[in-house]
């Protein structure tokens, strides 16, 4: 059985990576490919507490934080039932929202970065993105979003999100090994759309 592959949606708040990810799901279902869509962090009971502090009903210090994102990534990776590299062993396409790369994006602005991707170097090795694709905007149409939707969470400001996407930058070029791909999120989320499948049919040739 073929390996499924793993693509993995980053970007600020706002910039429509959840959105996208269920599109694409819905995508490539249509072309009879077999689709897991999962995000970060996860539904655990570690996930659960980081949604928590992440809607202020928890608070914690950002160490703690980025610790508790490492560990409910290596049960992402590894859980026996609904792991994502049980899913691709079994020949599924695991789409995911979020990955390591907003561990250093947000923590690392944080935290010490260094220590953030120590802390993240397992799934690093285990299993890096077969793509990793990046939807970038401005973060003030970002936050023009995230207000539109109402409440606003941990990191949603307009100063923490500017840092934020130079930071992803930052670390996209430290890590020129990762397959990255930066695509605009137009207001139009059709428009996105378009862009990404065009994308990912170059990428795989389906």
């Amino acid at each position: 059985m073929e390996r499924g592959k793993f693509i993995v949606f980053e970007g600020t708040d706002g910039s429509g990576k959840s959105t996208q990810a269920k599109m694409l799901s819905k995508y490539l279902a249509g072309k009879k490919i077999p689709c897991y869509l999962t995000f970060e962090p996860t539904d655990s009971f570690v996930g659960a507490f980081l949604r928590a502090i992440m809607s202020g009903r928890a608070e914690t210090d950002e160490y703690t934080i980025a610790a508790l994102f490492a560990a409910d990534r290596l049960d992402h990776i590894q859980n026996n039932v609904n792991g994502i590299q049980k899913k691709l062993e079994e020949g599924t396409w695991v789409i995911c929202d979020r990955y390591y790369f907003s561990s250093f994006a947000y923590n690392g602005g944080q935290a010490d970065l260094d220590w953030v991707i120590s802390l993240n170097l397992p799934a690093i090795k285990m299993l890096p993105p077969d793509l990793t694709v990046f939807l970038d905007l401005p973060p003030e149409e970002g936050m023009a979003r995230v207000l539109r939707r109402g409440e606003t969470e941990r990191y949603e400001t307009l100063e923490k999100q500017r840092n934020i996407r130079n930071k992803f930058f930052d670390v996209f070029a430290r890590f020129p090994e990762e397959k990255v791909k930066i695509v605009k999120s137009e207001p139009d989320k059709n428009t996105t759309h378009g862009k990404i499948c065009a994308l990912i049919e170059e990428e795989f040739h389906i």
